[in-house]
């Protein structure tokens, strides 16, 4: 099994580090690693996380803190959709 990214998923994760990275670079970076150190959890694990029908089919979201990573695994791959913050409204966000 391998992880993909989609475009939209790559772009979550450069805006959380600006936006840490205006109070702590440092942090900016290690928070984004952790992420990814996460998604990476995927590959061999991924029921992990609680399927969210409502947001599609197969989708499922694995919580980091106050982050949320929604992804969707098949047999072969584990593609992250979205990283996004819990406080966003995720319906929208997601569907966008």
């Amino acid at each position: 099994m391998r992880l993909e990214f989609s475009p939209e998923s790559q772009l979550d994760l450069m805006e959380i580090a600006a936006f840490i990275a205006q109070d702590n670079p440092a942090r900016a970076k290690s928070f984004v690693d952790e992420l990814e150190a996460d998604c990476g959890r995927l590959i061999t694990q991924p029921s992990i996380g609680a399927p969210r029908p409502e947001l599609g089919d197969g989708v499922r979201v694995l919580p980091h803190g106050r982050y949320l990573i929604f992804y969707r695994p098949n047999e072969d791959v584990v593609r992250v959709a979205r990283v996004l913050h819990s406080a966003r409204d995720v319906g929208t966000a997601f569907h966008h």
